[in-house]
This record gives C-alpha cells, structure tokens and sequence, in this order.
C-alpha cells in the first residue's frame, strides 16, 4: 500500500507542475491550488488515506507528502510571479501614449460670473463661522409669507409678485423660506447662509429678470444687537469690495423690526446692496423660539447685483445669455 500511495503522490506532482506551468490567468491558477493544495484538494484526499497505513510506513509517506506540496507551492508562486509582470507588461502596453500624435484643443473652462459670486460670498461666511443650507424653490404659503410676518394682506402676496401654482404652493420669492426649515429643525444658537435661485412676477429688462438668486444670512443667540448685524455685514462688504464707505439707512420688512437698507459708495455714488434687520420677535415664535431669551438679526442680497457691480455688466440679461463672447472675459 505504501508504494502505491507513494506513486500516487509522485503523479500528482508531476501533474500539478505540468497544469501549473500552462496557467494563463491568475484565475486559472488559484483554481490550480484550490484543486491541488484546498482543504478538499487531491492532496488530502490521497493523505486521508494513511490512516489505514503502520505507525512505520507513516513517517516516510508524510516526507512524501510534504516534498510534494512545496514542490506545487513553489510551482505556484513561480507561475503567480510570472503572470503578474506579464499583467503589468500588458497594461503598460495597453496605457502607453504616443506623445508625437497631434493633440485635440479644448477650451479651458470658466466660472460664470454668478457662480463665482456665490462661491466668493460663501467662503466669506463659512469662514465667519457659517453653515450653508438650502430648501426646495416650490414653497407652501407658510413657509414663504405666515412663517415670516407676512399678513394676508401684505403687498408682497399680490399676485404680481408671486409666481401662484394651480396646488396652492407657490415659488419662493425669497431664500427666507430656508432660515425657516432650518430653525425648526436646530436650536439656538445658529449661524446659516441660504444661497438659491428665487421667482418673482418681474417685468424683464435691464436690471430686473423674474429668476434671480439671493443669498441669505441668518443669526440667532443670547444678546444678539443690531450692533453685531452692521459688524457682520461691514466685514462681508470689505471683503467682497475692499475698504468702501457703507450707510445703512432706515428701511422696512416685515420679518425684521428695525429692518435697514445697506448702501455701498461705488465710483462716486451710493448704491444699495443688501437689505437687513433684527428678526421680528414673531418670526421667532412661529420657530419655537423664546423671543425674550433669544434675539437675532438677518440679511440678504441679490447675486445678480453682486456681478453687475463688481464686473460692472450694464444688462442683467447678460447672465443668462449662454454668450461665449460674454462669459469668456471672466
């Protein structure tokens, strides 16, 4: 029994390295070892048989058997070894670039002067401690008008203002909506900036356009003052157009009691660029809040304002062109 068993390991030595060294893939080799070398491979299904061997035969069978797993093992690594550099050789070959082949030009991309306000805007307020939030552009009445202190009676409600749908919801006018969704989610204190596309019922023309984007401030904490609106809102226009006089003058808007109007000295006049205010203390109770434990102030501008300023672009329209002539000088 002995010497059958031992002509037995012997051929499927032979065999393994005859099968290994035609591996092609890794694949094929690892189905090489599992047959071979596996816990149910040829090699201990030969070995299980020993059991019925002396206590003499079985040392010499068990050399046997170990000479012949390394002899597949190193067959094995051999082989692994050699399909793997051919895998590398083949996808270098695969990857190589002729560099002498005549290249295709394509235009660098740019920034469209609006996104590029955003984003400049952005990183100011992130940077003064900020989240960046956003909400849906089809509202219900409540979030865009009762949530913020707008009577039914308000002008803004007027339906040559807003964009009305036949379901009752409405297109926001406005990114407030989204200070709304925030605070009835977080509690105080909250520092969020609400950048989105808004709708209003606007006659078309140079400086007006019934889509246009806003960015929106809001901060809500213990002992907030119009103090720290107008130092928030000074380093923001710093930083978006240098050392320029500001003004704020005395303004209305039903979500902020006193509200203000924000006004830049631009080339030798006064422009207005943001609107602002203290949250109205009932714009804090529709939220939850304890207007006596809590205060807090907002402010928003138009981007659209923003670029036509600072790159000092004459038509609104301009931006929505899609003219390359246009956007390639930014």
């Amino acid at each position: 029994m002995t010497n059958n068993l031992e002509a037995q390991l012997l051929a499927l030595q032979q065999e393994g390295e005859k099968a290994i060294a035609a591996a092609e893939t890794l694949e094929r080799l690892e189905e090489l070892r599992v047959s071979y070398l596996g816990k149910k491979g040829q090699l201990g299904a030969l070995l299980r048989s020993m059991g019925q061997m002396s206590a003499e035969e079985r040392p010499k069978i068990g050399a046997i058997a170990n000479t012949v797993k390394e002899s597949l093992q190193t067959s094995l690594d051999q082989q692994r070894t050699t399909l793997e550099a051919a895998k590398i050789r083949s996808q270098l070959e695969a990857e190589t670039l002729d560099v002498t082949m005549p290249g295709f030009y394509r235009p660098q991309g740019r920034i469209h002067p609006l996104n590029g306000i955003i984003d400049r805007a952005l990183d100011i307020f992130v940077g003064m401690g900020y989240t960046v939030a956003e909400g849906p552009e089809m509202e219900t009445d409540y979030y865009n008008f009762e949530a913020l202190n707008t009577p039914p009676d308000h002008p803004a409600r007027d339906m040559q203002d807003t964009f009305y749908l036949p379901d009752g919801n409405l297109l926001r006018t406005h990114t407030s909506s989204v200070q709304i969704r925030y605070m009835e989610k977080e509690e105080p204190p909250i520092r969020v900036v609400a950048p989105g596309r808004v709708y209003r019922r606007d006659n078309v023309d140079a400086t007006h356009s019934a889509v246009f984007h806003q960015i929106e401030l809001l901060a809500i904490d213990r002992g907030l003052t119009f103090t720290d609106l107008k130092g928030t809102i000074k380093v923001f226009l710093q930083e978006m157009f240098g050392e320029l006089p500001i003004r704020f003058r005395a303004s209305y808007f039903p979500f902020t009691e006193p509200s203000a109007e924000v006004d830049l000295q631009w080339n030798g006049r006064w422009l207005e660029v943001m609107g602002c205010g203290m949250v109205d203390p009932n714009v804090l109770k529709a939220v939850g809040y304890d207007p006596e434990t809590y205060t807090g102030f907002a402010a928003g501008f138009g981007v659209e304002r923003f670029a036509m300023v600072l790159h000092q672009i004459d038509d609104i329209r301009r931006l929505y062109a899609s003219d390359l002539r246009f956007l390639q000088q930014f």
